[in-house]
């Protein structure tokens, strides 16, 4: 962490997780390419469902995200006790975390769909997808938090096996068990789910199975444990901003719902739709902000500025660069990405103009994706969740409803590239303060155990 080459770092330890977030890319396509050929309801019904699986995935990970910074900088300063107390804690948390969703989930998924829609066949299809979601979470929770811990020690060829299993062993059972394969009975929609959470469990349990053997830095203390409030308070100090800016995403979403199944539930298939296939864009993005955070961290602790500072400027470079792919793919070849899952004419019609228009944003998104995780890994969350709450709540979704009563259909999708324009110019602003606050004064000398300021 400390002495290889940044680049070779850097890429070292992104591209298992790049490669690893395609495969959950891909099985979220799959996915729901499987269940459209249900029915337009069905995919609907999914669709609707995702802002209370990214709500549950943003506790996650937002916690994920404080567990291995906090877990890197205490490595970077050789704080091993203290490193593997950061870890039991991240655990418990995990446990707990998923305590609350499976009782959420048990008792108010119904209601959750009641509230987006009147359609019974939409409203059954979620309920029964979202309850298995939810109430067999666990396996989701425990992935994410032991996969940090293989990242925070820089394992990450580790986590690409855990993902890749889990997303594997998805792909294989979506089918089967949506339509009753092999003598299982058919599940329909409640298959989809199925199949989702018994992929998780095995990557969780692959993800333990690897820490105990392979990360030989940390240490669990399972009959000594207790939890240690101090430590909790540093995880969510870093963890609950984190949390907070991915949720703010389902409230986007839960939001842009509403706005379009005003129109017809197809626009909302199509916004369900986009979102599946922008994070086979995205997620080499968040594959590589995991190998990037750790790095950050850990060279902060170490007091390594010109480390930290190639490793901010490589990662925005490939970002970008990703990011470009993607804007080109959705320009070139809509309709085809549309015919992965089955689009009607309907479909076609009010998703070709959408993607296009979409996707315009993608071309500033990596640099802001990648500047909110290093505020994120030098401590400064707050910065990342003002970013993220400017963004889709005070910009994205505001926009969208004027351009609704405006402008019409095609008018909504404009919001995402405004709201985005918005993003940068605060990421711009916040990167600016933070090298000027955390990343300048490392080439300081010490002084008294600080770094010295000049007047």
């Amino acid at each position: 962490m400390g002495v290889m080459p940044v680049n070779k770092l850097l890429v070292t330890m992104s591209l298992p997780m790049v490669i690893s977030m395609l495969v959950q890319a891909l099985y979220n396509i799959v996915d729901s390419m499987f269940v459209a050929q249900l029915s337009e309801n069905a995919l609907t019904a999914v669709s609707l469902a995702f802002p209370a699986q990214n709500l549950m995935i943003a506790v996650a990970t937002g916690t994920g995200v404080g567990i291995n910074a906090r877990l890197s900088k205490n490595l970077g300063e050789k704080r091993f006790d203290t490193a593997n107390k950061v870890a039991e804690n991240g655990v418990f948390l995990a446990a707990v975390s998923f305590i609350v969703f499976a009782l959420l989930g048990g008792i108010f998924s119904r209601l959750f769909f009641q509230m987006q829609t009147d359609i019974g066949e939409i409203v059954d299809y979620g309920t029964d997808y979202l309850i298995i979601c939810t109430v067999c979470s666990f396996g989701i929770f425990f992935q994410i938090t032991f996969e940090r811990l293989l990242q925070s020690t820089g394992k990450t060829f580790y986590t690409m096996i855990t993902q890749g299993v889990g997303a594997i062993v998805n792909i294989i059972l979506d089918p089967i068990m949506i339509f009753g394969l092999f003598g299982f009975p058919r599940m329909e929609v409640a298959g989809a789910a199925a199949a989702t959470v018994i992929g998780q469990i095995v990557a969780a349990c692959i993800a333990v199975y690897l820490n105990h053997k392979k990360n030989h830095e940390i240490r669990l203390k399972v009959r000594a444990f207790r939890p240690d409030a101090g430590i909790i308070k540093h995880i969510y100090s870093v963890g609950v901003p984190s949390i907070i800016m991915a949720s703010i995403g389902s409230v986007m979403t839960f939001g842009l719902n509403k706005i379009l199944i005003a129109f017809s539930s197809t626009a909302t298939a199509v916004l369900g739709v986009y979102f599946k296939l922008q994070s086979f864009i995205f997620m080499p993005i968040f594959g590589l902000n995991n190998g990037m955070v750790p790095i950050i961290a850990y060279n902060f602790g170490a007091r390594k500025k010109d480390r930290m500072v190639k490793t901010m400027q490589l990662s925005i470079l490939y970002a970008v660069c990703i990011m470009l792919l993607g804007l080109a793919a959705f320009w070139i070849f809509p309709a085809q990405l549309l015919g992965i899952f089955n689009a009607s004419e309907t479909m076609l019609q009010i998703g070709v103009p959408a993607l296009r228009i979409i996707s315009i944003h993608f071309a500033v998104a990596g640099f802001c994706i990648i500047t909110s995780s290093v505020c994120q890994a030098l401590g400064h969350g707050m910065l990342s969740l003002t970013v993220s709450l400017i963004r889709q709540l005070v910009v994205l979704l505001p926009v969208a409803y004027l351009l609704s009563l405006w402008g019409g259909l095609d008018a909504i999708w404009w919001a995402f590239p405004i709201a985005e324009v918005s993003s940068a110019i605060l990421c711009s602003i916040f990167l600016r303060h933070i090298y000027q606050k955390e990343i300048k004064p490392l080439g300081e000398p010490l002084v008294d155990g600080r770094a010295a300021v000049k007047a």
